[in-house]
């Protein structure tokens, strides 16, 4: 059966006796997530790597989060519409992950694309959590730092597909993506703009950290839905290849018998011997 995914918040970190069980009802919620939520972009692919500062001026790298699922954005921190929402948005997410005790196996990370003066960039970061109720135990907020050059957030957006323009001024014109990185450093998803359901995205999230999620989710990309995907067409299919199979057999052994009892009933074929004179031609 489906699971309703407030149920399904629940039951992923609850071990199951069950493996392959596990593996259907997981499968089951993530197919009802790709159908209820139209700005999920399911991917496998390498997520590309970075090496940034934070506003200290500590180096990060995307591999020092290797173990744990990555959910990772792009901000002009210096935007007063779009990324502040997204901010406020995940900052949600982050409030579920640790209401279902999975901070310890999650990490945010925000990149800032500004390429104006680095120092007055890492001033803004440095504050950027406290606006926006980010939890420093499990979110890092990169802005290239003081030693980096000013464009390093931004030509790491771009290797994620992401292109902030700047226009003029304080302004960049962008989209709005969030991406979803295993523990092996594959990203899993893109949700895109700000309309997603957070829970969705927690819910994703949880299914990585399932053990059989690599089974499940391997081959996902954006491929759509096929009618065998869910074991209950799984067990209907089985149960019509039975007799189809059966009767196949039974139409084989007919069509022989068929054959024999035809080669039975045909005369016989005389290999005759030619006249030893019939291929002299007349003199």
């Amino acid at each position: 059966m489906n699971i309703p995914f407030s149920i399904f918040l629940v039951m992923l970190p609850c071990a199951m006796t069950a493996s392959q069980a596990a593996a259907h009802s997981m499968q089951d919620a993530l197919n009802e997530l790709r159908h209820s939520e139209p700005y999920l972009q399911p991917v496998h692919q390498v997520a590309p790597e970075f090496s940034l500062e934070d506003a200290w001026g500590r180096q990060h790298e995307l591999a020092d989060y290797r173990g744990k699922v990555v959910v990772l954005n792009f901000i002009y921190a210096r935007c007063k519409e779009a990324c502040p929402l997204h901010s406020v948005l995940l900052a949600k997410i982050q409030q579920q992950i640790k209401a279902a005790a999975m901070q310890d196996q999650v990490q945010f990370v925000t990149i800032a694309t500004d390429i104006e003066d680095a120092a007055s960039t890492a001033a803004i970061m440095r504050n950027y959590g406290k606006t926006y109720n980010l939890d420093p135990e499990n979110w890092m907020l990169l802005s290239g730092g003081t030693r980096n050059a000013p464009g390093a957030g931004i030509k790491a957006a771009k290797t994620y597909g992401m292109d902030f323009v700047v226009v003029s001024g304080e302004e960049q014109m962008h989209g709005v993506v969030t991406h979803v990185i295993d523990q092996q450093g594959m990203m899993k998803a893109r949700f895109h703009g700000l309309r997603f359901q957070p829970e969705h995205l927690t819910a994703f999230v949880s299914s990585l950290l399932r053990p059989e999620h690599n089974e499940v989710l391997l081959n996902v990309g954006s491929t759509p839905h096929r009618w065998w995907e869910t074991w209950k067409h799984q067990w209907l299919t089985g149960l019509l290849l039975i007799p189809g199979l059966a009767l196949l057999v039974l139409s084989g052994i007919r069509l022989k018998r068929i054959r024999d009892q035809r080669g039975a009933d045909a005369p016989a074929f005389v290999n005759a011997k030619p006249d030893a004179d019939s291929s002299r031609s007349d003199s």
